[in-house]
């Protein structure tokens, strides 16, 4: 048995306009109807829309509850991507290894000077103090 993952995400609530829809009942289908097309071009098949109760808070002390519109949508969790799906989300792929290490060259033998305990500096009075 396939399992299905959801989504659940909120109505719009305004309407924007739109060439040929006259009615506010026009212009309110087609921004459901471009949210419902985003989301069945990832994948994700409509399943119903719900009215449901929120509690929300009012002030310091008090709350009260809203109704909030909501819309359900559901894809099988182990589907395989269509062509569709894969032209808007292309899977990543993987680069080559372009960090080739450079052979040392032989002629290049640079030494890192070593470091030696001993001071070699002359025993001169510090101009700023007068001091040795």
């Amino acid at each position: 048995m396939t399992g299905y993952e959801y989504k659940v995400v909120p109505a719009p609530r305004k309407a924007r306009k739109v060439k040929g829809a006259k009615t506010p009942e026009a212009r309110f289908a087609y921004a459901l109807q471009e949210v419902m097309n985003e989301h069945a071009a990832l994948g994700w098949e409509f399943q119903r829309a719900e009215t449901l109760p929120c509690d929300e808070r009012q002030g310091l002390t008090s709350s009260q509850t809203v109704f909030r519109d909501l819309l359900v949508f559901r894809r099988p969790r182990d589907a395989q991507r269509t062509e569709a799906q894969e032209d808007v989300h292309p899977e990543p792929t993987e680069l080559p290894d372009t960090t080739d290490t450079p052979e040392p060259d032989p002629e290049d033998n640079i030494t890192a000077p070593t470091t030696d305990d001993t001071d070699t500096t002359p025993d001169t009075p510090d101009r700023d103090t007068g001091r040795t």
